[in-house]
């Protein structure tokens, strides 16, 4: 009989030699518990980040717009239902997990930032709480949370589990097309003097809020994961990444970034 032992040792060999698992029983319990905690927060974020933008179909400044948003949110809901399947593939209880969480609950407009705090039980990124008030909220998620998101998931499109890197390459590729709409609205609010402040601000609120997604430096958790094969890379150097990415682009359209710094 087959001991965790030698299967952890399989295992490993296999992660070192840069092959894939394909299956459930190629990986270990640990391997299973903390592949399921990543793909969860992916998949609860990708519905609850479909949900927060359906009334921005009904609210965008034209017909184009609303045809765009409506395609961001069939692609966020078509994401969430790829890795859930996912997770149903692993013996995950989808349909029980989702029935017992609120992916449509949001904070009050005017509450407080809440930092890396969690206010409920499902497994979303704690930035997808906080409501989009304003069409520039709109386009500032998009240019900032689906950025730092795309930065998040990169790692997954070389991770060791196998049917989740081939979910994330039509994933990845619909995210930066979303990317490329934050872009373009940004670069026209901030380019329009009657745009160009609330622009500035509203980057500020949605940039420090990004910034808090990507976890603390020197995580053992994040450790866990590179060991696994999950993640290649600390916390920290994906945050950087994103940072990079984002000063860049506001210095060629004139905005600032606040200065952020670890709660």
């Amino acid at each position: 009989m087959r001991t965790e032992t030698s299967l952890e040792q399989d295992m490993m060999a296999k992660i070192a030699a840069g092959e894939p698992l394909e299956h459930p029983s190629e990986m270990t319990e640990e391997y299973k518990e903390n592949l399921i905690h990543l793909m969860l927060m992916q998949a609860d974020s990708e519905l609850s980040g479909g949900y927060g933008y359906v009334p921005w179909i009904m609210k965008a400044p034209s017909v184009e717009e609303k045809l765009i948003v409506s395609n961001i949110v069939k692609d966020e809901i078509r994401h969430a239902k790829a890795m859930y399947s996912l997770l149903s593939d692993l013996s995950f209880d989808v349909q029980s997990h989702i029935d017992a969480q609120q992916l449509d609950f949001r904070l009050d407009a005017d509450s407080s930032d809440i930092g890396t705090e969690r206010v409920k039980s499902d497994k979303r990124v704690n930035i997808f709480y906080y409501p989009i008030e304003t069409w520039t909220d709109f386009v500032m998620f998009n240019f900032c949370m689906d950025r730092g998101a795309g930065h998040q998931l990169e790692d997954a499109l070389t991770c060791s589990y196998a049917p989740w890197r081939r979910v994330m390459e039509g994933i990845f590729k619909e995210e930066i097309v979303h990317i490329g709409h934050g872009e373009l609205w940004v670069r026209r609010l901030a380019e329009d003097p009657a745009t160009r402040q609330d622009c500035q601000d509203t980057l500020n609120k949605w940039y420090l809020r990004t910034m808090q997604i990507f976890g603390r430096p020197g995580s053992s958790r994040n450790a866990l994961y590179r060991k696994l094969g999950l993640k290649r890379r600390d916390n920290d150097e994906v945050r950087q990444a994103f940072h990079k990415e984002v000063e860049e682009f506001c210095d060629k359209v004139g905005l600032t970034l606040p200065e952020w710094q670890a709660a």
